[in-house]
């Protein structure tokens, strides 16, 4: 009974000093004085939103006046009938962006930002998976290539997440084949190379052996229809500090990690935004969490965060509630 007991206590004690040691990571701040701040700009999610797509971009561009935008190759807009490439409308996103001597990150591939998450062109439902490979990277090599002598783009992203199989429509991954499209992009230009991953949901390994940089999303509050809001509230800043320290001692080749997807708007419970009442839009985000998310961050000391969501800001303000986007603006003075 006395040798129980004592087995018991080195328990508790244990328990204990991990509980302490977890409790402790809350109070480390690793902020720099200087991060780059960034938004994602996606054309069609403003259009979904019924905004002039335009109008919003320019407004996040002059209004917010951002310096970083992560902008998107959709395959679908691009190359709605094989073979028509019709390159105008991100031509000029890019060109207002250079305009203004914004650094742009290029999303290229088939699985890229915005649900549900790979845009596919409808003729590419009539084609066997290893012809989809091949225009894949047909389609890759002409983004690549038209924009590779713009100077305004600084980093290309190959694909989203394209490891993380369980969220989207979109075919199981395929490591093997995002090698040939990583090697690809290195083929056709020397900017660096950012893949990406979940940030609450994978270990980044299997994705950061492949990246000059690693990009993450992250994740303050969930909601799926099985266990409704998931509130990370339990992860300190210094988790993602650590864990991008530990990749970086592992994959030697990585030359840094940054946030290339930070929740800055509601999750929408597998429905439109437009048809959320502003109430249950503030059920998972609302001014106190862009404040908060925000602070969030810069804790984890990760230089570059391209915040998700400025589309929304817009449709608010437009609505009638400026509040978000007055906050927003303060963050690139």
């Amino acid at each position: 009974m006395q040798q129980k007991g004592k087995k018991l206590l080195v328990v508790l004690i244990i328990l204990f000093l991990l509980v302490d040691t977890w409790l402790s990571l809350f109070l480390l701040d690793f902020k720099k004085p200087a991060v780059s701040l960034g938004v994602t700009f996606s054309q069609k999610y403003a259009q979904e939103l019924k905004l002039d797509w335009r109008q919003a971009y320019l407004a996040i561009l002059d209004d917010l006046k951002v310096d970083h935008l992560r902008l998107i190759a959709y395959w679908d807009q691009i190359e709605a009938k094989l073979d028509e490439l019709d390159f105008s409308d991100l031509d000029w996103q890019i060109s207002e962006a250079a305009k203004r001597n914004v650094n742009v990150v290029l999303v290229v591939g088939r699985r890229l930002p915005r649900w549900p998450e790979c845009h596919d062109p409808g003729w590419l439902a009539k084609l066997a998976p290893l012809a989809v490979q091949q225009q894949q990277l047909e389609f890759v090599q002409a983004v690549v290539e038209r924009y590779k002598d713009n100077p305004a783009i600084k980093k290309w992203q190959v694909e989203n997440e394209p490891l993380f199989g369980i969220f989207g429509h979109c075919p199981l991954p395929d490591k093997k084949f995002l090698i040939q499209e990583i090697e690809l992009v290195k083929s056709l230009d020397s900017r660096p190379i950012v893949v990406t991953d979940s940030g609450e949901l994978s270990h980044w390994q299997g994705v950061a052996g492949l990246a000059d940089i690693l990009g993450i999303t992250m994740y303050r509050l969930v909601w799926n229809p099985q266990m409704g809001f998931w509130d990370y509230w339990f992860v300190p800043a210094a988790f993602y500090h650590y864990k991008a320290s530990l990749t970086q001692f592992f994959h030697q080749n990585l030359k840094g990690v940054m946030v290339t997807e930070l929740q800055m708007e509601p999750w929408t419970f597998n429905r439109p935004m437009v048809e959320l009442t502003l109430a249950e839009q503030e059920q998972s985000f609302d001014l106190k969490r862009f404040k908060d998310n925000v602070g969030y961050v810069e804790k984890t000391g990760f230089a570059e965060v391209y915040l998700w969501g400025a589309e929304y800001w817009y449709w608010l303000k437009a609505k009638g509630y400026p509040e978000i986007w007055e906050e927003a603006k303060g963050l690139w003075k």
